[in-house]
């Protein structure tokens, strides 16, 4: 079967966003092309109604197109997701010798499965610093993109009920990759810092500080007999943010403004200076709201607005979210994990999630808002509750939502093997995410 470019587009999206960081240099790079300016967050934004421009912040990228009409008038058309995902990071001085090997020391970030990360070929990716101009360090990408490290699994020789009794793993004891041979003989301090080197084309000496996260190095795929399926890492929550960049790009300027935040941290809580928790996103809607983006043309009218406060509130007053984040789909082994009456399915299309405790920020209003969408652009819609007995997991949803004070959905496509080292999702449900979000930037 023919696969839709959509998909083909979300797989090399994945593929070049290793990490939270390259993630965003990815999107910056698409939104460069689509003609948004890159703006310096620390000086005055120069754009008129209509156009684009965005910055990065570490792992976030805001993202912004100014509407026909100012935000006290149309509000703002905010949808929100995340680049982080479950993932193993490496320590600041990570290279242990032990039984011969060289181990890397690493610390679980957000809540992986561990077992997924075991016997897989693991790149090195993330940023190195390095001196930069007066005492400020300068960033650089790097992508060790071959097989450098790899979490062995005990041989079932010697762990006989690992089968009947289930696999048990230390994070501190059994995580740790080994990165090559003991190099103590050798007089090599860090072999890793050697190579990072090489790949920066400098000194190791050269290189004051890192954050680097190993990646399962396997390539996106589309998957089963009939081509249904996309075989990826990081769809949780790559896939929304692939759609959500996707859809601004391609929605025409409209009334309202439109905002799209990739946040960072989601996995660990979003309380960060690049995370949902923030300040960063309030403070881009105030400048917004009161007219500070406007450029040389001058701020549009605040009618009787006097404060940037008072601009914000209304303008928001005007305004609606969509927290973008990924949805269990039902597992056809484990099918009474699922509500009878909530079973999204893969290529089911988009679903709306809703949680009575509110940790997802769904409410009636915001849910028929977005089924309205759908039914418009003819996509099918799925709803997901957890089950009453089982805690349910949370999104930026209610952070974002509850620090913004603006209506939010809580929506996603469904998926399997949630926060695994490879997860699974539908490949027809990527388009039809789109073409919602497309839409609701234009309301």
């Amino acid at each position: 079967m023919s696969v839709h470019p959509d998909t083909l587009d979300l797989l090399a999206y994945i593929d070049a966003s290793p990490t939270p960081w390259h993630c965003a240099a990815t999107s910056a790079a698409r939104l460069d092309a689509a003609g948004f300016v890159a703006l310096d967050e620390a000086a005055t934004f120069a754009l008129a109604p209509g156009e684009g421009g965005y910055f990065v912040r570490d792992g976030a990228v805001l993202a912004v197109r100014l509407g026909m009409r100012p935000p006290i008038e149309s509000g703002f058309r905010l949808i929100g997701a995340h680049t982080d995902s479950p993932n193993l990071r490496l320590k600041p001085a990570p290279e242990v010798d032990k039984a011969g090997y060289r181990t890397l020391g690493v610390e679980v970030y957000g809540g992986a499965l561990y077992y997924t990360w075991l016997d897989r070929d693991l790149g090195i990716a993330g940023r190195v610093f390095i001196k930069g101009q007066g005492a400020v360090p300068e960033a650089r990408l790097v992508d060790l993109r071959r097989p450098l490290c790899r979490v062995p699994s005990l041989a079932i020789h010697l762990n006989r009920d690992v089968n009947t009794e289930g696999l048990k793993l230390n994070a501190q004891s059994h995580l740790a990759p080994i990165f090559g041979l003991s190099a103590k003989d050798k007089g090599e301090a860090s072999a890793l810092k050697n190579l990072l080197a090489g790949e920066i084309a400098l000194p190791p000496e050269a290189i004051l500080g890192w954050d680097l996260a190993l990646y399962d190095l396997t390539p996106c795929a589309v998957g089963g007999h009939d081509d249904a399926f996309v075989f990826a890492p990081r769809l949780d929550n790559q896939a929304s943010c692939h759609a959500a960049l996707s859809a601004l790009v391609r929605a025409p300027a409209a009334d309202a403004t439109q905002v799209v935040c990739l946040y960072d941290h989601e996995e660990v809580g979003s309380l960060t200076t690049a995370g949902a928790d923030g300040p960063l996103v309030e403070r881009l809607l105030a400048r917004l709201a009161g007219g500070a983006a406007w450029g040389a043309a001058g701020a549009p009218s605040r009618g009787d607005a006097t404060s940037e406060a008072e601009c914000l509130q209304r303008a928001i007053a005007r305004s609606w979210h969509v927290s973008a984040d990924m949805a269990h789909a039902v597992h056809p082994n484990y099918e009474d994990k699922h509500e009878p009456q909530h079973k999204p399915a893969l290529n089911g299309g988009p679903v709306i999630k809703s949680n009575s405790n509110q940790r997802y920020a769904t409410t009636g209003e915001t849910a028929a808002l977005f089924e309205a969408l759908c039914l418009e652009v003819g996509v099918p819609l799925q709803k997901f509750v957890t089950r009453t007995d089982l805690a349910c997991g949370t999104t930026i949803g209610p952070i974002a939502g509850g620090k913004l004070g603006v209506r939010t959905v809580d929506v996603g496509n469904p998926m399997l093997s949630m926060h695994s080292a490879r997860e699974q999702g539908g490949a027809h449900d990527v388009a039809m995410m789109i073409a919602v979000l497309t839409r609701f930037l234009g309301l």
